[in-house]
């Protein structure tokens, strides 16, 4: 029997229901249950691909090609179950579905309504793709009292009557504030926020609070009492030092045994050695190297949600701690200014859409080149620094990516078609830009003997890919008489995947997004490796 967990928020945005939804899972796993997390956001883009970093921050794509909300990288890292387009949905794709039924004449000429029609649609994609899950955990996006989340609001109310109490719990997050001036923690805006939540016919039967400060005992008895809570069910969440420590912390306030007192559940209390491993590693490092990050999206760290993850990922592989220093690549454009990098034991250049900050990406990777630093790529960053050897070791001055305009040396450019599995996938420069990039996993082979080959130690993987763009293989030839070396490619041998710098002691560029596959208890190989190859060149300087 699946059970279902309705997260909600309130008073503020971003008080962290993705990593609570995240770490109850995890709880929920480590108690011997399987769970899924699934992610509602009530925004009426379709989905994020079109949005803007700097307003939602990274686009996390699964593996069947999905583009998704930044949380569902934090589901995988924390319970490892992958993610599937049915785990993300919004708005924008309810009413997109809808509306096409309601112009095949699907209603029957009926008058199509947010009730039943769009509930029901909401209801449908909550209890859809379930195999033999014990717990399906739903995150609503944003805040209640939002007019956008109401739809969403009303059909977990619905469905919280149709499945019963013994199949439904709704956790509802707000913010205790501490008001430093009187000394005091403030739960009025937390009543507020559960009242609102009540008034569309929804009771809390977890209320988790954040708080800078610990809620003491008349202020959980306060809460309780306005909130129709048993005392037991009021949970405090102090900030923590690492996200990683979120499980254990949740864990000692009683989340995990109270879902199971809710449904009746009796099971061994969870183990959590591992958390507590990976925390200590991270609190406790044996040394330190600084990566040099040159982006685009750098003033919104979130852009790089699982980049800034994986690399920390890589810095618990080797026992170290990565500090990342965040660079504007538009800042290398300038004379002078890759002085920057003269400190730093490892340079990526991360994915990217657009010409701004290009040039800069280009010299950071000719600095790492000639330097001997260590260099990571990855989509964009791969694209650059091809484009750098093509200029400055292949002789071809005017090479560039059809991406930013006409170029006579076309070392990148926009794919048309593609393999995916047994089937041909085609675009067109006049089609729209959502969805249709090559998204999800792709295989790649790998050359025997090349670095990247010892690195995953097999000769054919699987990456996500999200990208319009990608080196031209007509190049292949010319660039390889340079000490390049394509290293790894699609398996019709089209699309190049992977290059290498051989003699380099570490020079790579990929083409698909391997952040995106990096967990705590498994850091991606190219990560560990590329950290490891940090620490060796914070030896030498």
């Amino acid at each position: 029997m699946t059970r279902f967990i309705f997260i909600t928020g309130g008073v503020v945005s971003s008080l962290g229901k993705g990593l609570a939804s995240a770490a109850l899972g995890a709880l929920l796993q480590a108690r011997g249950f399987k769970v899924r997390l699934r992610k509602l956001d009530p925004y009426l883009n379709v989905d994020p691909g079109t949005m803007s970093p700097f307003q939602h921050g990274e686009v996390y794509v699964t593996e069947d090609g999905a583009e998704t909300d930044l949380d569902l990288g934090h589901y995988e890292r924390f319970t490892r179950v992958a993610s599937r387009r049915s785990d993300n949905v919004t708005t924008g794709q309810i009413y997109s579905k809808i509306l096409a039924k309601e112009r095949r004449g699907d209603y029957l000429g009926a008058t199509v309504q947010v009730i039943p029609h769009v509930t029901d649609a909401i209801k449908e994609f909550v209890r859809g793709d379930i195999a033999d899950e014990d717990f399906i955990i739903c995150e609503i996006g944003g805040t209640v009292g939002d007019i956008e989340g109401l739809p969403f609001f009303e059909a977990i109310r619905q469905l919280g009557n149709e499945l019963g109490r013994d199949r439904s719990l709704f956790m509802h997050l707000t913010l205790v504030p501490y008001i430093s001036t009187a000394g005091e923690l403030k739960t009025k805006p937390t009543q507020h926020s559960v009242k609102e939540l009540q008034s569309l016919g929804i009771q809390p039967d977890i209320l988790v609070c954040r708080s800078e400060m610990p809620l003491g005992r008349d202020e959980r008895r306060k809460l309780a009492l306005f909130c129709n809570l048993r005392e037991q069910a009021v949970i405090q969440a102090l900030d923590v030092d690492t996200i990683y420590a979120v499980p254990r912390a949740y864990h000692e306030e009683g989340i995990d045994q109270e879902v199971c007192h809710h449904f009746g559940l009796e099971t061994p209390a969870p183990d959590l050695q591992r958390w507590d491993e990976v925390c200590n590693a991270i609190r406790n490092p044996d040394g330190e190297v600084t990566i040099g990050v040159v982006g685009k999206y750098t003033s919104l760290i979130d852009a790089y949600k699982s980049l800034a993850e994986a690399l920390a990922h890589g810095g618990l592989a080797n026992r170290v701690r990565v500090g990342v220093r965040w660079l504007d690549a538009e800042i290398f454009e300038k004379p002078g200014y890759v002085a920057e990098l003269e400190n730093v034991h490892g340079i990526l250049v991360p994915g990217g859409f657009g010409e701004r900050g290009t040039e800069g990406m280009i010299a950071a990777a000719q600095f790492a080149r000639d330097r001997k630093v260590p260099y990571f790529g990855i989509c964009l960053g791969m694209q650059m620094a091809v484009i750098e050897a093509a200029r400055h070791l292949a002789d071809l001055p005017a090479a560039g990516s059809t991406e930013f305009g006409p170029t006579d040396q076309p070392v990148v450019g926009l794919m048309t078609e593609w393999l995916r599995g047994n089937e041909v996938e085609r675009r067109s420069t006049e089609g729209d830009l959502g969805g249709t990039m090559r998204l999800g996993a792709y295989p790649a082979k790998l050359t025997p003997g090349s670095q990247v080959q010892e690195i995953y130690g097999a000769e054919r993987i699987s990456e996500r890919h999200r990208h319009r763009y990608e080196v031209n293989i007509n190049y292949k030839e010319r660039l390889e008489t340079t000490g390049l070396l394509f290293s790894g490619l699609s398996p019709d041998g089209v699309l190049p995947e992977i290059v290498e710098l051989p003699g380099h002691p570490w020079y790579m560029g990929v083409q698909f997004h391997p952040e995106l596959r990096s967990r705590p208890f498994e850091p991606h190989p190219l990560f560990t490796s590329f950290v490891r190859a940090a620490l060796e060149q914070s030896r030498l300087m």
